[in-house]
């Protein structure tokens, strides 16, 4: 019996023992409530004692959250409608705050959308597109900028408006036992009328670019073709004066050839020239009618030229 009253009694102790021991783990920290107030200090890792029965331990990450918050459709300062996708990095640096005010991370989350997003969107709508998305070493292309017709007052580079949403929205979270480490954006861009507009005017600009090479290739082309057409004519111009120079050659020769046959023999070269003639003035059935007086048929009555 005394055995039994024993084990009882331990087993009692053991589990009133298991309820009051609770372990943190690394990258935890803990706070202990009573009847759902909290009581004492933080908690970290590590072995600690609560009263069983009466007192809660609520756990909290220790670690670094991310908080991603939903596009939102916000104008810039020249009235340019864009999405804006921003995330963020904080942590709960006072769990007693934390559960005292937001209680949950789900609840932290929240009120983080209404701190974050305001102040984004005050930022957006108080800076150019330009300025959002450029670097600091960022330099403006040579000739006629956008920018030129921009105010050129309170201007910044991406880099110091992050900066200015990061603080704006950091000195907000404390009261929530929050701390904000990191604000960024993660995407921008046009709405869908704004980016057809936009598109439109790429391919107008690609189309202007196109024109221009096509233009200077028209000129090239020209410009090799008349060089071709220029030295066409001064080949042919140089082979006619050759061709000329040939023929007159060649006719100085022809006569000189016949100046020295009619020398040799002057009424045998007039035969031989006017039975050219004839040949070329009658064809095989033509019939020619000379006169008796003609010079052409004195060689045909006078003997000697006429074989028997």
């Amino acid at each position: 019996m005394k055995k039994i009253i024993f084990a009882v009694v331990l087993a009692i102790v053991l589990f009133v023992a298991a309820g009051s021991i609770f372990v943190v783990y690394e990258g935890e920290q803990a706070i202990v409530t009573r009847f759902g107030k909290p009581v004492g200090e933080v908690h970290y890792a590590g072995l600690n004692f609560k009263i069983p029965f009466i007192e809660d331990v609520y756990r909290f990450e220790k670690r670094i959250l991310k908080w991603d918050g939903d596009p939102n459709q916000i104008t810039t300062r020249e009235k340019k409608y864009i999405w804006v996708d921003a995330t963020a990095r904080w942590k709960i640096v006072d769990p007693l705050v934390f559960f005292r005010t937001v209680a949950t991370i789900r609840g932290a989350q929240s009120r983080l959308d209404d701190i974050i997003d305001s102040v984004i969107r005050d930022a957006i709508s108080g800076n150019y597109l330009v300025d959002l998305v450029r670097g600091p070493t960022y330099k403006a292309p040579a000739g006629v900028s956008a920018e030129e017709i921009l105010d050129e007052t309170n201007r910044r580079s991406r880099e110091q408006i992050l900066d200015d949403i990061l603080q704006k929205a950091k000195a907000s979270t404390p009261e929530y036992g929050i701390e904000l480490i990191d604000v960024q954006v993660k995407r921008l861009n046009y709405i869908e009328s704004v980016l057809e507009k936009v598109y439109e005017r790429m391919i107008s600009e690609r189309n202007k670019v196109a024109a221009e090479y096509r233009s200077e290739g028209e000129g090239d082309k020209a410009e090799i073709l008349g060089g071709m057409e220029k030295e066409l004519k001064r080949i042919t111009s140089e082979a006619f004066k050759t061709a000329l120079e040939i023929k007159g050659k060649a006719d100085a020769q022809a006569s000189q050839i016949y100046a020295n046959a009619y020398s040799r023999d002057p009424e045998f070269y007039s035969f031989c020239r006017s039975l050219e003639t004839l040949e070329k003035s009658v064809g095989a059935n033509s019939k020619m009618v000379i006169s008796t007086e003609s010079e052409l048929f004195r060689y045909f009555k006078d003997s000697q030229y006429i074989k028997p």
